[in-house]
């Protein structure tokens, strides 16, 4: 590794733990864990502190990727981000603890016709930064010979046109997502329509945003009008985002699925 590499990377790790050192911080992080995506005035009363108080903290746990945010109209939404600390459990937890071949636990009503609404805020939103090119990462996103080497479930993917098909193991249909819209290199919408529970399963919508930031690329993915009771898609995506930032940072596959039992 570079020596630039080691710096940056000692940065990031000393800003994870100067925000986890405080309850006031960790207790925020506990409520976005139990609702996602509130605002400044939704956690505000939560909390024996002034808003400037509030606004501190969430500033510091922003500065190290603890939280992610997205604004609409007036309003800033929060979102807790569990990649960082997957960092530091890959760093010193992980290597101690007995672990399975398979890795563990990482990893619209309708159909969406023409252009989806983004003018909600998402029900979900997770973003890293991945030491790779731009064109390495939206290659990643849209091939799906390259897919299967970092997605956590499926072992075969095809594309038709704009669609992508995930198989299970067995060989059936387990997802499908079209490409609704796609601004080449820095922002990809597609449909979520899952087959696992049934093909009259509510569908919703998820976007990646990418952006340079001199040698990473940041990747946000923000999903959007989960139904209820698909709130498990939250630990897929953390599976599949830890996966891709692996495998583009290695060239190996890594393929963060459910702990064998």
């Amino acid at each position: 590794m570079s020596r630039d590499f080691l710096i940056t990377y000692s940065i990031f790790m000393d800003a994870i733990f100067k925000a986890l050192n405080d309850a006031a911080r960790r207790d925020i992080l506990d409520s976005l864990r139990k609702q996602d995506g509130q605002t400044l005035s939704d956690l505000e009363p939560q909390f024996d502190m002034t808003r400037f108080g509030v606004m501190k903290h969430l500033a510091v746990l922003e500065e190290a990727k603890l939280i992610t945010t997205t604004k609409v109209g007036r309003f800033k939404h929060h979102y807790l981000n569990v990649l960082p600390l997957q960092e530091v459990m890959d760093r010193w937890i992980e290597p101690l603890l007995a672990r399975p071949l398979a890795r563990g636990v990482l990893d619209l009503k309708k159909q969406l016709e023409g252009a989806a609404n983004m003018t909600d805020a998402p029900d979900f939103r997770m973003e890293t930064y991945i030491r790779c090119t731009q064109d390495a990462l939206w290659d990643a996103l849209t091939d799906p010979e390259q897919e299967v080497q970092y997605h956590f479930m499926s072992n075969r993917i095809e594309r038709e046109g704009n669609q992508l098909i995930y198989y299970t193991q067995d060989d059936t249909v387990m997802l499908i997502c079209t490409e609704v819209e796609m601004d080449p290199k820095t922002r990809i919408l597609s449909t979520f329509e899952p087959r696992f529970g049934g093909e009259d399963a509510p569908h919703s919508k998820f976007a990646y945003l990418i952006e340079v930031d001199g040698p990473y690329c940041k990747l946000a993915l923000e999903h959007y009008s989960i139904p209820a009771g698909h709130e498990g898609v939250k630990d897929g995506w953390h599976r599949m985002l830890a996966g891709l930032k692996t495998y583009l940072e290695t060239g190996k596959p890594a393929k963060f699925g459910p702990a064998a039992a």
